[in-house]
């Protein structure tokens, strides 16, 4: 398959996927503003952060208020992370590879193209802003339903589920960062119930909320909240689930390329790391330290796979 075909369904998935993760991070906010009393605008400043945007922010806006940040993470074409960019980058590196594509993968990505266009062309009131969040999850939902049920199970479904589960494993790990770093300010908050509140934030920004309460009874503590992210192999979002994924179909390519490259490796020893240290080692070691050399290890597997896969030859 030509290098360029696999980097355009690889980056297709991953945008579609950016998309919802960042509808998800404003839906969270939201929530916390609703629900926090004494919210300020400043609260926006972690949800940017989240976002890995926040320089960017400060290049085009000065104080961070609620209006600004939610357009900049919405619709600003300026912000190459804002749900509309993504969108536009998903829909053309789908056409790109139109006719690696069923039909019915190439009309959902569009129709979400053309409804998003036409939702977000001017400034969002706030009562508009949970029907748009709703719209970006459905449609990144109906896309990935459409791939799932009608591709052949061959190398394209398998570079397209990779970038999936890449850009899911950083948006994870970039929020369990964050929230320990940033969004707590002082550790006398923490078990308080601003904490818990913001682990309930967290947890709904990565649609873990239900499923978290299902296994620990609701009860938030950070232990248990880095575990499921991290380390379950039930959840969807986890690193642990992520990694799964993505030595299952980095193995489907070797197998039918009858090679390994550098990749394959990587993403073993990721997968074997999650798989064999307990929370209580990640805990004592730092959950800062183990993310960080997580997103610089999931970054450095995904430029071997556009080296070794010669995306743009």
């Amino acid at each position: 398959m030509l290098g360029r075909t696999a980097n355009g369904l690889f980056w297709m998935f991953r945008y579609i996927e950016r998309a919802e993760n960042i509808a998800r991070l404003v839906d969270a906010g939201l929530r916390m503003s609703l629900t926090r009393s004494g919210a300020s605008d400043e609260d926006w400043d972690a949800v940017l952060k989240s976002a890995d945007v926040r320089p960017l922010f400060a290049e085009r806006h000065g104080k961070v208020t609620a209006s600004d940040a939610i357009d900049f993470m919405l619709r600003d074409t300026a912000n190459p992370s804002s749900v509309m960019s993504c969108i536009d980058a998903g829909r053309n590196n789908a056409r790109m590879v139109r006719t690696a594509l069923t039909r019915e993968t190439w009309e959902a990505t569009n129709e979400c193209w053309i409804e998003l266009k036409q939702m977000l062309a001017r400034k969002l009131k706030s009562a508009d802003l949970p029907e748009v969040i709703d719209t970006v999850k459905r449609r990144a939902g109906l896309i990935r339903g459409a791939f799932h049920g009608s591709m052949l199970r061959n190398e394209l479904y398998n570079f397209a589920r990779i970038g999936t589960f890449i850009e899911r494993a950083d948006n994870t790990s970039r929020i369990l960062d964050v929230k320990y770093y940033v969004l707590l300010p002082a550790i006398t908050h923490v078990g308080s119930s601003l904490d818990n509140m913001q682990w309930e934030s967290i947890l709904r920004s990565v649609s873990a909320h239900r499923s978290y309460r299902w296994v620990y009874d609701g009860e938030y503590k950070a232990t248990n909240i880095a575990d499921f992210l991290i380390l379950s192999g039930q959840m969807p979002r986890s690193l642990a689930y992520c990694y799964e994924k993505i030595v299952s179909n980095l193995g489907y390519i070797g197998k039918d390329y009858g090679e390994r490259i550098a990749a394959h490796d990587t993403a073993d020893t990721v997968y074997a790391t999650l798989r064999t240290t307990s929370i209580d080692q990640i805990m004592d070691q730092g959950l800062h330290e183990f993310l960080d050399n997580f997103i610089a290890l999931n970054n450095k597997l995904g430029s071997e796979i556009t080296e070794g896969y010669r995306f743009y030859s």
